[in-house]
């Protein structure tokens, strides 16, 4: 729990001061941070890295995303050693560093903000020995791995806030009012009182999402089966390639079901695979659901991709990052 806060502490602290520098310092521009989204530098000694630090290291970074067609690594890891550290590999965007320090009481992590590129995010974890840090890293593996994904998150939804599909944000506003900023390559698919479909197309990919709303009878109406009726009658809307198919859940391998607040806001989250009935066709998907005490509607996000030549992992991190530009009238007062 102490190191819990010492790093939410330490990113705070940083996080106001790369506030404060970019109001004092308008003139002062950062390079253009190198890397693909969802790769990591890892900065770490030869020895540390071939032994059991670097073995703990790799088991949580590149630990398998749930939910996915194939096997895909949270994190495409790089690793350098220090003297390697310099030029375009110091201005990557995601950055842990691992150090050895004898001096040190205990292991620390500290985070900083676009040091020497924007947006970049570099963690450094220092620790008296080997031990210690495996210790640590085991311990803390949520907190480090929800660390460098909220910053690629943070980075998608700011995209998502300023270059964003205006036609889809005022036709959910219109149909549900609820706000979202949708990259720009989206286009709406279909439009009905209580659904609404929108699609990106890309050569070998698809992705997309459905919003739904219907009446909140109770807690009843978030029950895990409960959203996955409600899943399966609303994704029907959505027509596959061949005449009298459609989406729907895949059976083969239950959704995962967990609540979870954001901003104060309850949601309900199912994750799992889409099929095509009657057809050959199918992904990941993720939902989210809560409920408009505005109106007493429930109120879904669906989100889906397709792509069976590709990696989709990006491509799910993308959809989820939707659910994080969503907002509800009270919210934006």
């Amino acid at each position: 729990m102490k190191a819990l806060s010492r790093i939410i502490l330490t990113a705070l602290i940083a996080a106001t001061a790369a506030s404060c520098k970019a109001v004092n310092t308008l003139t002062d521009s950062k390079k253009a941070s190198q890397g693909k989204p969802y790769e990591l530098i890892v900065v770490c000694p030869q020895q540390e890295w071939t032994g059991e630090v670097g073995d703990t290291l790799r088991a949580v970074l590149t630990a398998p995303v749930p939910y996915l067609n194939q096997t895909e690594p949270l994190f495409d890891v790089l690793r350098v050693q220090e003297r390697g550290f310099t030029g375009l590999v110091a201005d990557h965007r995601n950055i842990l560093k691992i150090r050895i320090d004898p001096s040190l009481p205990e292991v620390t992590t500290g985070v900083e903000y676009d040091v020497t590129a924007r947006p970049q995010i570099v963690l450094t974890t220092a620790g008296p020995d080997d031990r210690s840090l495996v210790e640590y890293i085991s311990k803390n593996r949520e907190n480090l791995v929800h660390a460098l994904e909220q910053a690629e998150r943070d980075r998608a939804v700011e995209a998502n806030s300023k270059f964003y599909n205006t036609g889809i944000d005022a036709a959910v506003r219109k149909t549900f009012g609820v706000g979202i900023k949708v990259p720009k390559g989206y286009v709406l698919a279909k439009q009905e009182d209580d659904f609404l479909w929108a699609r990106y197309e890309y050569p070998a990919a698809s992705q997309g999402f459905f919003i739904c709303s219907y009446p909140y009878e109770g807690p009843e109406s978030l029950a895990p089966e409960a959203l996955l009726a409600a899943r399966n009658k609303y994704a029907a809307r959505i027509p596959g390639p061949s005449d009298g198919s459609w989406m729907t859940t895949s059976e083969v391998i239950p959704p995962a079901y967990r609540m979870f607040r954001l901003e104060g806001r309850l949601w309900c989250e199912l994750r799992g695979f889409w099929d095509v009935k009657n057809d050959f066709m199918g992904g990941p998907f993720v939902s989210y659901t809560t409920v408009d005490t505005a109106t007493n509607r429930v109120f879904t996000l669906d989100c889906y991709v397709y792509s069976p030549k590709l990696h989709k992992r990006n491509f799910v991190r993308g959809v989820e990052h939707l659910l994080y530009t969503v907002t509800f009238p009270e919210t934006e007062k």
